[in-house]
């Protein structure tokens, strides 16, 4: 059975993100999230973790929600075939240069939960 490997981050609505990062950067030092694939994210002693407040207004999961769990995986297509046999919708497919891959699903209480394979 495919299992998540890790928690790849923790994404939330915040009413001014990037004041409210900097703060976590400042006083906890969990770094930002970079602005592209040259900058360094927090590396937490388990791998890499995106902290990531966002606008009130995002549009990146749905507006109803409050946050969204993102899980790393080692193999993204293994775990998607799992899901969609277990008939778990999956949405939201895209690759991001030097990042990685990702998909959405929704837990039964209709939480979003991104999965990333890292590149």
């Amino acid at each position: 059975m495919e299992r998540v490997t890790g928690i790849g981050g923790f994404f939330f609505r915040a009413r001014d993100p990037e004041a409210l990062a900097l703060w976590y950067q400042q006083n906890l030092g969990v770094d930002p999230v970079p602005k592209d694939a040259t900058l360094r994210p927090w590396h937490a002693a388990e791998g890499i973790v995106v902290f990531a407040p966002f606008a009130n207004d995002t549009d990146y999961f749905p507006a109803d929600r409050h946050f969204m769990l993102n899980f790393r995986v080692a193999d993204l297509d293994r775990m998607l075939g799992q899901l969609r046999a277990a008939g778990i919708a999956v949405s939201h497919e895209m690759t991001m240069d030097g990042i990685g891959r990702f998909a959405r699903i929704h837990d039964p209480e209709g939480n979003p939960i991104e999965l990333w394979e890292p590149a």
